[in-house]
C-alpha cells in the first residue's frame, strides 16, 4: 500500500547491456544473460508530501545476475549533490517503493534488489532530446553515457523506432535509440552501442501515468 503522497513528471532514459529492444520489457532474458545499466532521471515537476523535488536528477545503476524477475540484484543510487537533507531523504522514501503500492516500479524494484550499494552524492549533468534520441549523463567519476540514434548499417541515417507499452510500469512510451555507458562506480561495466529508452514519464505511488 502506498504510504505517502509523491509524483515524479520529467525526463526518463534508461540504457543497458542488452540489444536494441530490451528482452527485460518483454519479460524475456537479457541479451548476454545478466543485466547491467541504469536509469536516470531528470524531475521537471515533483514532491514527496511538501517536499519539493522539481529540478532535482538522479540515477540508479544496476547489476542483475539473470532475468529481472529472479532477483539477487545490486543496485546503487547517484543524487543530486544539490538535494537538501529533506529531499534526500524524500527521493530515497521514493526509491525505497516503501511509498509505492505493489506492483509499481519501485515496489517491484525493492523486491528484486537484494544488495544496495551506500547512495553516491555528486553533480548529475543530464542532457535530454527524445525526438532527436540524443541525451547524456555525466557523473565526475562514477558515471557517463551518452545516446545516439540507432544507425542504418549501410547508409548511417537516424533510425527511428518507438515502443509503446499500455501497461508499462516504468513508462507508456519511448524512443528507442543506442547508448555507450562506462560505469565506474560500485557497478562497473562497459557497453558500446547497447540499448537505451528515452521517455517523458510521470511516475506516481500508483504508477504510472504517462
Amino acid at each position: 500500500m502506498a504510504q505517502a503522497n509523491w509524483r515524479l513528471e520529467g525526463e526518463w532514459i534508461k540504457n543497458c547491456n542488452c540489444a536494441f529492444g530490451c528482452p527485460c520489457d518483454f519479460n524475456a532474458r537479457p541479451t548476454n544473460g545478466e543485466c547491467k545499466g541504469l536509469i536516470g532521471m531528470r524531475i521537471t515537476k515533483g514532491n514527496f508530501e511538501s517536499t519539493d523535488l522539481s529540478g532535482l536528477s538522479f540515477c540508479v545503476t544496476v547489476h542483475f545476475p539473470g532475468a529481472l524477475h529472479e532477483g539477487n540484484g545490486e543496485a546503487q543510487a547517484i543524487i543530486d549533490e544539490r538535494a537538501t537533507p529533506a529531499q534526500r531523504e524524500a527521493l530515497f522514501a521514493i526509491l525505497s517503493g516503501k511509498n509505492s503500492a505493489e506492483g509499481t516500479l519501485f515496489h517491484i524494484f525493492s523486491l528484486i534488489v537484494t544488495t544496495m550499494h551506500e547512495p553516491i552524492f555528486a553533480p548529475v549533468h543530464i542532457e535530454f532530446d527524445k525526438l532527436a534520441r540524443v541525451a547524456s549523463i555525466d557523473i565526475p567519476g562514477v558515471l557517463e553515457t551518452d545516446v545516439e540514434p540507432i544507425r542504418n548499417p549501410v547508409t548511417g541515417a537516424p533510425h527511428r523506432i518507438q515502443v509503446v507499452m499500455p501497461e508499462g510500469f516504468e513508462h507508456r512510451e519511448g524512443e528507442v535509440a543506442a547508448a555507450n555507458i562506462h560505469s565506474t562506480g560500485a557497478i562497473r561495466f562497459d557497453t558500446r552501442g547497447t540499448h537505451s529508452t528515452l521517455a517523458d514519464v510521470v511516475q506516481t505511488p500508483h504508477g504510472v501515468e504517462a
